[in-house]
């Protein structure tokens, strides 16, 4: 058993990391890392419907998807994340309870009554503080988990609160429940630093083979070559999401302003606009200016560039469109 503090709290970097570790080792591994504000979507996710975007866009943190399936969650520097890779690993596919029991042990040992409740969730008195999630390929097992020691709990429900309204799709979507920190239970408060520690001193207790590795050149420049290709990348983070119909009605300055979208792969396929506002011409030909675009800010906001609304729609602007598309 390899076990692994990563020095960085890049969200890309560490989730490659994970995928990395997976594919290229042979050992069994346990990894612990710790991230700057982020938010990692499940494989299966329809990324915009998980999240608040304008949230997360004027606060710049990043969305990441992950190799495991699940719900999307919130990262912060008061959260620790724990991933177990383990070769040989038939009949463990459904089974939580063994890779989330050592933690249980170690609030245990702290004074902290925890549970695994469900099919996935740590919790202490009925509220989750570790949502835990799995990829299984070749006999060999990836299980990770949350460990929400001392996060701004105001900032997960700021930024995973987006409008379901908006969004028809067939996507895993999230599950809310109500979450608490593990710092709020100590009996004798400890610094994440001190429980990180504790963690890994236990790991070594179970595991007589436990070594500590830590990545090499050669390690690292084929994490950030991944992150480069896949974990940084629009692509994949966004665009890698399953079919969604898109609609989102909004009141503008020129009237009531609604758009209808079909998008796949992250590829608007159908865009269409409706409303009581008036405009100087027909608006199929604008509207297809939005056929094979991404639904990507960046690219909507060139289009509205070279082709200005108010050219089309009266007294509806440039925000106009980008409040109603995102």
């Amino acid at each position: 058993m390899k076990i692994i503090y990563s020095k960085s709290n890049k969200a890309e970097f560490n989730i490659a990391s994970e995928e990395y570790l997976f594919k290229n080792f042979t050992d069994d591994i346990f990894y612990l890392y710790i991230n700057s504000p982020s938010i990692i979507i499940g494989r299966k996710q329809n990324t915009l419907s998980e999240i608040n975007y304008e949230y997360v866009s004027k606060n710049n943190i990043p969305v990441v998807r992950r190799m495991s399936g699940g719900g999307a969650v919130f990262h912060d520097l008061g959260n620790l994340n724990f991933c177990f890779i383990i070769r040989d690993s038939d009949g463990l596919e459904q089974d939580f309870s063994k890779f989330t029991l050592p933690i249980i042990e170690v609030l245990q040992e702290l004074g902290v009554e925890a549970a695994l409740e469900g099919r996935n969730d740590l919790t202490i008195e009925g509220k989750k503080f570790s949502g835990n999630a799995k990829y299984f390929a070749e006999k060999t097992l990836l299980q990770h988990g949350t460990l929400l020691f001392s996060s701004a709990l105001t900032d997960i429900s700021e930024a995973l609160t987006a409008d379901p309204r908006k969004f028809q799709d067939k996507a895993v979507k999230s599950i809310q429940s109500r979450v608490t920190n593990i710092s709020e239970h100590l009996p004798t408060p400890i610094t994440m630093e001190d429980f990180t520690q504790k963690i890994i001193n236990h790991i070594e207790t179970k595991y007589s083979d436990a070594v500590f590795y830590e990545f090499s050149p050669e390690d690292l420049d084929n994490i950030n070559k991944l992150v480069e290709e896949k974990y940084a990348t629009w692509n994949w983070n966004y665009g890698n999401s399953p079919p969604y119909n898109y609609t989102k009605s909004i009141r503008a300055k020129g009237g009531s302003l609604q758009v209808f979208m079909v998008v796949r792969k992250g590829i608007i396929e159908q865009l269409t606009f409706f409303g009581d506002f008036f405009s100087f011409t027909e608006l199929e030909e604008y509207e297809n200016l939005f056929i094979n675009c991404p639904h990507k800010i960046e690219n909507i906001k060139k289009i509205l560039s070279d082709f200005p609304p108010n050219k089309v729609f009266i007294n509806i602007n440039e925000e106009d469109i980008l409040d109603v598309i995102f």
